[in-house]
């Protein structure tokens, strides 16, 4: 049930990567699976979710596939125009919140690369960041995880009860990514995620139930498993 039926929310969707590890002669965002892009699958699982009010594309330079997935789609929230990423996660973050609506409170970053977050995960996480003010889906992790030096050495093995594999969306308050993103201005880079620079600046970040299915298309491998699983459950 969701408690926060007033909030409205703008996603940061994030295509500009490039796809180097994927490999192919088009960014991997574009691959199709049973005619679908994985674009158009991100914009279909996202209009699942009521809340969400707007959508900020940032794409690459010269993006000339995005156009088409959105006309070829009847969505329930306002598509942007789309702002260029930069050579960084953070560069592309920042544009698209500059972007955004002023009346928008609430952003998600969204990952092109995760098409598939289903309407629980969704809506689990914007709960969450509405009841904390920052939220991020994870799962559990079931490997015992090393921490090793730069030899490869083992120096800690870290209590796995503790930890979880985060995904994408992570969803706050826009006043904090903003206040987070002006405190570490010419830092950004050392930020592996949006929530990490948020803890960063001292906001609290709550976990809120991943799904493995949620799952990074990456290599080939993952998009192999993708079109598996979407071939069961189309």
């Amino acid at each position: 049930m969701r408690h926060n039926p007033g909030m409205r929310v703008g996603v940061l969707f994030l295509a500009a990567g490039s796809g180097r590890r994927f490999g192919g002669d088009i960014p991997k965002q574009y691959e199709r699976i049973r005619g679908i892009t994985l674009v158009e699958l991100g914009l279909r699982h996202l209009a699942a979710e009521p809340r969400i009010a707007w959508l900020q594309p940032v794409l690459a330079e010269g993006d000339r596939y995005f156009a088409d997935c959105v006309a070829s789609q009847n969505l329930p929230y306002t598509v942007l125009p789309a702002v260029t990423g930069g050579a960084e996660r953070s560069l592309s973050m920042s544009r698209g919140l500059a972007a955004l609506p002023d009346d928008c409170e609430w952003v998600a970053v969204q990952d092109a690369a995760r098409p598939i977050p289903s309407p629980n995960l969704l809506a689990g996480v914007l709960d969450a960041a509405f009841l904390h003010g920052a939220a991020i889906p994870g799962v559990a992790v079931h490997d015992t995880i090393k921490q090793v030096d730069e030899s490869g050495r083992v120096v800690a093995t870290l209590n796995r009860s503790l930890l979880s594999a985060v995904q994408t969306p992570q969803v706050a308050r826009r006043e904090w990514f903003e206040k987070a993103m002006e405190r570490f201005c010419g830092e950004l880079h050392r930020f592996t995620d949006d929530a990490s620079l948020l803890e960063a600046a001292g906001f609290p970040v709550f976990v809120s139930a991943g799904e493995a299915t949620n799952r990074k298309i990456t290599t080939r491998q993952d998009f192999d498993w993708l079109r598996r699983h979407w071939e069961e459950v189309a």
